[in-house]
């Protein structure tokens, strides 16, 4: 079963055509892998499934929901319900402690729970900075709040755009032992990298070049 549908995909920025005609069916509880080199794409792929962006043409179908058809307030709150990011430039509110960046997740999808997000943070391995502020953590323990704060909310669909792309060798390993574990539960994975070992633990990888996958 399809969990997300792309059917001849355009999004154009004035004269600058990111995506081309991508056409691109994800299966439910896929892990799949998007490489690509700089300028192909990868990204505004990941806006239009995210629901961050729509379509110039085409149709982005994600669970269910017609993505090009949606309005940004409808866009909103399938972000909420569905989908949990993953930045490499991690988007934290830096007055915000380690933990409050992680219940502000849950603030948008429903109710904070402080319990849950201090769960959250120790299975990413914080949880002894979860009252620490994001310029006290280093690059890696930004990173894995940011897993944490995808995760709160358990959503059906996790996009990560190059998540081990600045972290080290021991802090990628461990995020990438919790997209395995997610993976295991089900949870559907597409995540771009430019690393081949990383698109490697994915069932499938879709190479991007100049807007259209190859």
């Amino acid at each position: 079963m399809s969990l997300i549908e792309l059917n001849g995909v355009a999004k154009a920025y004035g004269d600058l055509l990111a995506l081309d005609d991508v056409s691109l069916s994800v299966a439910a509880g896929e892990w799949l892998s998007i490489m690509g080199p700089s300028g192909s794409g990868k990204t505004t792929l990941m806006n239009l499934i995210g629901a961050l962006d729509t379509p110039t043409a085409g149709t982005v179908v994600l669970d269910g929901h017609d993505l090009s058809r949606a309005s940004a307030r409808e866009l909103t709150q399938i972000r909420r319900q569905t989908i949990g990011l993953i930045f490499q430039k991690f988007h934290l509110i830096p007055q915000l402690t380690a933990i409050e960046n992680v219940m502000v997740a849950q603030y948008y999808h429903s109710l904070t729970d402080r319990a849950e997000a201090f769960a959250a943070l120790e299975r990413v391995g914080l949880a002894e900075r979860a009252d620490h502020l994001p310029r006290q953590l280093s690059g890696g323990e930004q990173q894995r709040v940011c897993v944490a704060r995808a995760l709160i909310n358990c959503p059906k669909l996790v996009l990560a755009d190059e998540p081990t792309g600045n972290l080290d060798e021991e802090n990628e390993a461990q995020v990438l032992r919790l997209f395995a574990e997610l993976h295991q539960g089900g949870t559907t994975l597409i995540v771009v990298t430019h690393d081949p070992a990383v698109a490697a633990l994915g069932g499938r990888t879709v190479k991007l070049s100049h807007g259209r996958i190859k």
